[in-house]
């Protein structure tokens, strides 16, 4: 290949032979040195659409053209992941949002008749079902977190597996056709109960708790979505990957879902404050803990060398690889958030809060 040709030899070898000097990545395992004679920064503009389509056959190249005769702050501004959140009209095309629309509303209608509707829909017959294990709430809650875990994460175990034997979007129809039901019930569930168990403190008259639980609730949903930015994946439409996202929120956090979602549930377990929404945060903060570790053994198994270098600068503990030095921002990081998937998600979440009466009714109408 001629990837290997450009590691061992000089790109021109009429030049003179200065001293080498040599370059070592900074990654956790053993140091990748180049030596940097006779080679001078390389614009890598050109590589990206191919890096972006292929970063498994092109990382070898990407590799070397981010140590080779740059500096460590150099280094450290070259993406080795993928730019998350990115949103360019231009590529968009309106038949797959066409084919996105379809793909919904069938997923609606047959979600509404084969789970929520009372008559045909099996959502009332499992609730119903583990609700007879125990007459605690905070144990069914826990059950049904437990039930939906073991799927969600066991399923995204799998997929590697099942993505070669069925097709990526076969899988992300199998994935989507049982997460989203049992999270549905879940959800409901807790609408539905959190106002029962044992109230361990009443903290919503003390000034400022509400305000402050109403900003941890907001922020929560900018890092909880990170993964939702590519809708057509979601849906099937494009085909689905499994993204080694670097920018935006990924550099404040390699695992922005579970930061959201502690950042949820402490919300709304200082606001409600009983014994239900304690064992919801309980068991929800464990099942993303978990995903953590699979999170990081799945990228680790797929991108190999490239997820060390990802990991090797970022963290798990929001702003840990900022503070130590890591991770260096970009002079203009804020335009990373300026896209339209973060306004979108900014959106949507502040109309969720004041859907919330709605949500509570629809929820009620179904007794689960």
């Amino acid at each position: 290949m001629e990837i290997s040709h450009l590691q061992f030899r000089p790109l021109s070898p009429q030049l003179p032979s200065p001293k080498p000097r040599i370059l070592c990545s900074k990654l956790p395992s053993k140091p990748i040195c180049f030596s940097s004679s006779y080679v001078k920064p390389i614009d890598i503009k050109p590589f990206r659409t191919q890096l972006a389509k292929a970063p498994d056959q092109f990382y070898p190249l990407k590799k070397f053209i981010a140590q080779v005769g740059r500096t460590e702050s150099d280094r450290n501004e070259i993406l080795v992941g993928e730019d998350s959140a990115e949103f360019n009209l231009s590529k968009q095309k309106i038949l797959s949002w066409v084919y996105f629309t379809g793909v919904g509303g069938t997923v609606a209608y047959v979600l509404k008749v084969a789970w929520i509707d009372s008559s045909t829909g099996l959502g009332k017959p499992f609730i119903d079902a583990v609700s007879s294990i125990s007459d605690s709430p905070e144990v069914v809650m826990l059950i049904l977190i437990i039930i939906f875990a073991i799927v969600h994460s066991g399923l995204a175990s799998l997929r590697d597996t099942g993505e070669k034997l069925i097709g990526e979007r076969a899988f992300r129809v199998l994935f989507a056709g049982t997460a989203v039901p049992l999270a549905l019930s879940t959800v409901v569930y807790f609408i539905n109960h959190r106002y029962d168990g044992v109230q361990l403190w009443q903290l919503q008259g003390v000034p400022a708790i509400r305000e402050l639980a109403w900003f941890s609730n907001f922020i929560s949903f900018l890092f909880l979505y990170p993964s939702t930015f590519n809708l057509l994946e979601v849906a099937a439409v494009d085909k689905p990957q499994m993204h080694l996202w670097e920018t935006g929120i990924m550099r404040i956090t390699r695992h922005p879902q579970m930061v959201g979602q502690v950042l949820w549930c402490v919300a709304h377990t200082i606001w409600i404050g009983n014994s239900v929404v304690v064992a919801s945060s309980v068991g929800l903060i464990v099942h993303h803990l978990f995903g953590v570790w699979n999170g990081d053994r799945r990228l680790a198994i797929r991108y190999g060398e490239a997820f060390e270098v990802v990991k090797a600068r970022t963290s798990v503990i929001p702003f840990a690889a900022i503070l130590d030095g890591r991770q260096k921002l970009p002079k203009d990081y804020y335009k990373e958030f300026l896209r339209l998937p973060y306004l979108t998600i900014t959106a949507l979440t502040l109309g969720a809060y004041f859907a919330h009466p709605l949500m509570q009714a629809a929820s009620f109408q179904l007794h689960w």
